[in-house]
């Protein structure tokens, strides 16, 4: 029992001899505070502070909007009354902080050359005209006008064709800061305005994070994604880029953590969308649409040897002398394996060619004595089954010459465009009987298509051939192959009733001829998309004869010379032309 009294005694003592040094501790230190205060040594935190927000806000005031200043004033007075153990305290710290940090009226330096300016975009992307030539001309709108002002350019096109990457280009050439965010999937209208104040962890939205981190109000911004935007409970972020990315609007756009209004008019906004149709219409009615359609395989193959091949091997560790793909196995490389509009496949392909070509020249390394010359690889089109495996991809052309009831018909995919088979058979002949039978995983509209053209190709026949009751007495089946692939859209309309004829009269079309169109129930052949696409599709099918609606005149026109040489274009206004094309010598 005094044992236990004499280590609860030492134990107390201990712990008061503690206290009692801390006590001091802190006693002389706020001691040593107030002298230094005194003696003007020295301000406290808080002095401090508010010190450091008047600095930093006073070389911005000038430029700043009468609200920002106001607000900060306040704020700075507010804050000077509270005490830092306060909530509020911390709140109306961050609150200044951000209000301080913004680029008030700091306009970046920007480089308007126009020389300049192309040198770069050629150096970093092949192709792309379109979108080079407007930013050249908002250049050049910028260098007459002395100053630029911000734009809203959407580029829309397919996956890997370049239309993240030329944003951070096309800052470079400006000489501006560059700042991406994606808002694919978002679905909190807070992350674009902001949260309220009154929130704990509020903060603002990605437009004020952005000119806080790049320190200008006239940064290139890239929306990536903008048409897989979401919608949830909290709000639909796609109404709020409505002021975001209005010209009229965006010069006082308002944050909901800030509460003053930001100046976004100075902004480059860059947008980025596979497709058009899910953005909603005031919103695309607010951006200039730059159509990227995928590159031919020539381009493919430029762009592969100008910046893929070099990244693969910087990737991969080899060196330019150790391995090479030649000429022709990528050109098989891809027409066989990567036959997307984009080029990012190529590049995966390219890669993995030289990851095998790496664990090669390291298993020889490690084989052979340094004093034997190392062999350099070459890569040829028989290879290519080694290195990436079999080709996806076969002939899309399993014809060489159509027989009767069998049309070549051009289609828009996904892919960049592809040739589509449209097959006719009569399954029987009974008199009065005559019916049509579909099958290929045809969508609603390609199903109303193929009514349209069974009515108007029965009526032509009966124009052309009245004796001729094929349509009246026979069971037609209509087949559009590779039915395990869903396919819609009417442009198909002219090839199935030019499948149709063809079975009727029991004539096979022109050799080499494809076609495409969407018909009437009068014979009226109207427009159809996918111009670039559907001819791309088309050499590289060997065709050498097309059909298109007269209204596609001037996008076919517009299309480079390299992809036009060597087709004849027949542009048609009505079936009655398409039929003199197909079935007339």
């Amino acid at each position: 029992k005094i044992k236990m009294e004499k280590i609860k005694a030492d134990i107390g003592k201990k712990v008061e001899e503690k206290i009692s040094a801390d006590q001091r501790k802190y006693f002389l230190n706020e001691q040593l505070k107030s002298i230094k205060k005194e003696l003007g040594l020295e301000k406290d935190d808080k002095s401090a502070m508010i010190e450091k927000f008047t600095k930093k806000f006073d070389l911005k005031r000038q430029f700043a909007p009468k609200e920002a200043v106001k607000v900060v004033d306040e704020e700075i007075q507010k804050l000077s009354g509270l005490e830092p153990s306060s909530s509020e305290f911390n709140v109306t710290r961050n609150y200044l902080e951000w209000l301080t940090s913004l680029p008030w009226g700091v306009v970046g330096e920007e480089k308007l050359d126009i020389a300049h300016a192309k040198d770069i975009l050629d150096g970093d992307h092949y192709g792309l005209k379109d979108v080079k030539e407007r930013i050249l001309e908002f250049i050049a709108v910028g260098k007459l006008r002395g100053t630029t002002q911000g734009k809203i350019i959407t580029l829309v096109g397919p996956p890997g064709v370049g239309k993240t990457s030329i944003g951070q280009s096309i800052a470079k050439a400006l000489d501006r800061k560059f700042f991406r965010f994606s808002v694919g999937g978002m679905s909190d209208v807070a992350e674009i305005k902001g949260h309220r104040r009154t929130y704990v962890g509020a903060m603002p939205g990605k437009l004020v994070q952005c000119l806080k981190s790049t320190g200008v109000s006239n940064p290139v911004v890239l929306i990536d994604e903008i048409d897989k935007i979401g919608r949830g409970f909290s709000g639909d972020p796609s109404s709020a880029l409505l002021e975001l990315l209005d010209p009229e609007q965006n010069g006082t756009f308002l944050d909901h953590y800030l509460d003053v209004p930001v100046d976004l008019s100075k902004v480059l906004f860059l947008c980025t969308a596979n497709i058009l149709d899910t953005i909603p219409g005031p919103l695309l009615d607010r951006m200039e649409v730059v159509r990227l359609s995928g590159y031919i395989a020539d381009e493919k193959k430029e762009i592969a040897r100008k910046y893929l091949e070099k990244e693969a091997k910087n990737k991969t560790g080899i060196k330019d002398e150790q391995a090479t793909v030649s000429d022709q196995a990528l050109s098989t490389l891809i027409e066989e394996y990567c036959r997307e509009a984009g080029v990012r496949n190529l590049q995966k392909h390219l890669e993995k060619i030289y990851r095998k070509v790496a664990y090669k020249i390291a298993v020889d390394d490690e084989s052979t004595e340094k004093k034997e010359e190392k062999k350099s690889h070459e890569i040829n089109e028989a290879d290519l089954v080694e290195y990436v495996g079999q080709a996806p991809f076969q002939s899309e052309r399993f014809y060489e010459h159509t027989p009767s009831g069998v049309v070549t018909g051009l289609a828009w995919t996904a892919m960049g465009g592809s040739t589509l088979y449209v097959e006719c058979a009569k399954i029987e002949s009974s008199p009065g009987k005559g019916n049509l039978k579909v099958t290929g995983s045809l969508g609603d509209v390609m199903r109303e298509s193929s009514q349209i053209a069974f009515t108007f190709a029965r009526t032509l026949l009966e124009k052309k051939e009245p004796e001729n009751t094929f349509f009246a007495d026979a069971s037609v089946h209509l087949h559009v192959p590779h039915g395990g692939t869903p396919k819609d859209g009417p442009s198909a309309g002219c090839t199935m009733i030019t499948a149709m004829l063809s079975l009727a009269l029991e004539k096979p079309i022109k050799a080499n001829l494809a076609m495409t169109g969407e018909v009437t129930l009068t014979g009226r052949v109207l427009p159809i998309g996918g111009v670039k696409e559907k001819t791309m599709a088309a050499r590289r099918s060997g065709i050498k004869e097309l059909v298109f609606p007269k209204g596609n005149q001037k996008d076919y026109e517009e299309l480079a010379d390299e992809i036009k040489e060597g087709l004849k274009v027949h542009f048609v206004e009505s079936y009655e032309e398409i039929y003199d094309v197909a079935f007339k010598k």
